[in-house]
């Protein structure tokens, strides 16, 4: 355990690419203020058209990403899902389903605005992810 922490628990964020960066303490505080789900396969995460603020990390399973009913891609454990709704209360712009049993963590707007104040890096992970979503809309790109 590091810092009462299981080193199994900070080994699997670090893994995140969004929290690689993040410090042991910022670490914690994501795993405090973090919910962790179990999704059954073919469970609509996410609407597109929908209102939220929470951000999502795989921890298990496999999700499908859907715009218009267009397949754009597949996440994997790892992958990350929801920042744009995080950072702006707009709509959601995909569609989000579990294509296989899942686990998922869960971190709502409220509670990563305490921890991005503390973890700038993490608040320029986002807007790089964000960034690389919308070009990758623009261009029509899909991916894995």
């Amino acid at each position: 355990m590091a810092n009462g922490m299981p080193t199994e628990v900070i080994h699997r964020l670090q893994r995140v690419l969004l929290f690689q960066s993040v410090s042991h303490k910022g670490l914690r505080a994501i795993v405090s203020a973090a919910t962790e789900i179990d999704v059954p396969a073919g469970k609509i995460l996410v609407e597109q058209g929908d209102s939220g603020r929470e951000l999502f990390v795989i921890i298990r399973g496999t999700a499908e990403v859907f715009r218009g009913g267009r397949k754009l891609r597949e996440l994997i454990p790892g992958e990350f899902f929801g920042e744009m709704a995080l950072l702006s209360p707009t709509p959601r712009t995909a569609t989000v389903k579990a294509r296989t049993d899942m686990r998922v963590m869960v971190l709502d707007a409220r509670e990563m605005e305490v921890i991005l104040e503390r973890e700038r890096t993490l608040g320029q992970k986002l807007l790089e992810a964000m960034a690389q979503r919308i070009r990758q809309v623009e261009q029509g790109a899909v991916s894995h």
